[in-house]
């Protein structure tokens, strides 16, 4: 079931990341609408904030189960009360001494276990992505680790898995998607998965990082405004990040999705 919810910031990052922080969500789990530019004005004066509506996906909120009705007390006879045997006084005995009993090690205590919560969410990626690699005649294996954040980290080991990864990341971020619907469908708490294969995600990151700075730069140089390709949300989160504290240039994102893209614009001595 799709929701939404709409956020104002300084610029429109931040309205996001207010968007983002009130959801508990990542960049890539939401589509974000452009609904006002944030305007300066002057000296302060007519200026407004920026406004973003944020789409993302809620799980279904089950139905309450019926509650019982409480079964009549059948119509039995009472039950006849059974006969009390009679004590027999124990005949005296000379007391015998004490024995000492030998006293048993203490048994070592075993390691705490895991929470069952996220052994089943570890189990439930396990089993669908295995379903998931199966049907599609891939050669590869999950490897699930939870991280500090609780998120969980799956890496696909195997030989030769460019199919999965696709163009620029597409097919990863099909199955990632798929996955993280399959896990978290019906649940009242979400986690959080990211995907990788070959550490795809990483050179990735470092790809675009690179190319954010030269488009930064010919853009101060030449003082015109570029548009780059069309990204899906974590990259083009990647690209702002990258420029957020570049002199003399912004970034912004136009466009609906999956066509998005970012712009990287001249700010003429203005700083983001």
């Amino acid at each position: 079931m799709l929701k939404w919810i709409e956020s104002t910031g300084r610029t429109e990052d931040a309205a996001i990341e207010a968007a983002l922080a009130q959801l508990g969500m990542d960049r890539d789990e939401v589509s974000v609408e452009l609904l006002e530019r944030a305007k300066t004005g002057f000296l302060g004066v007519g200026s407004r904030p920026a406004k973003v509506k944020v789409t993302y996906e809620a799980p279904d909120e089950p139905t309450p189960a019926p509650k019982p009705q409480p079964a009549p007390p059948p119509q039995s006879a009472a039950p006849k009360a059974r006969p009390v045997p009679k004590r027999e006084h124990p005949s005296v005995q000379s007391p015998k001494p004490a024995q000492a009993v030998p006293c048993a090690p203490p048994k070592p205590q075993a390691p705490a276990a895991p929470p069952a919560q996220e052994d089943d969410k570890a189990r439930q990626i396990t089993q669908f992505l295995t379903g998931l690699l199966a049907h599609m005649d891939a050669a590869a294996q999950p490897v699930v680790k939870v991280d500090e954040q609780g998120n969980y980290q799956v890496e696909l080991v195997g030989e030769s898995l460019g199919s999965l990864i696709g163009r620029r990341g597409e097919t990863l971020d099909a199955i990632q998607q798929l996955t993280s619907y399959s896990v978290n469908r019906g649940q009242s708490k979400r986690v959080r998965i990211h995907l990788d294969a070959e550490g795809y995600r990483a050179k990735r990151e470092e790809s675009l990082v690179r190319l954010a700075r030269k488009v930064a730069g010919k853009v101060v140089k030449y003082r015109r405004n570029v548009t780059l390709e069309a990204m899906n949300a974590y990259e083009r989160h990647v690209i702002h990040t990258a420029l957020q504290d570049y002199p003399d240039v912004t970034t912004y994102s136009i466009g609906t999705e999956p066509n998005r893209r970012t712009v990287v614009a001249y700010s003429r001595g203005e700083h983001r």
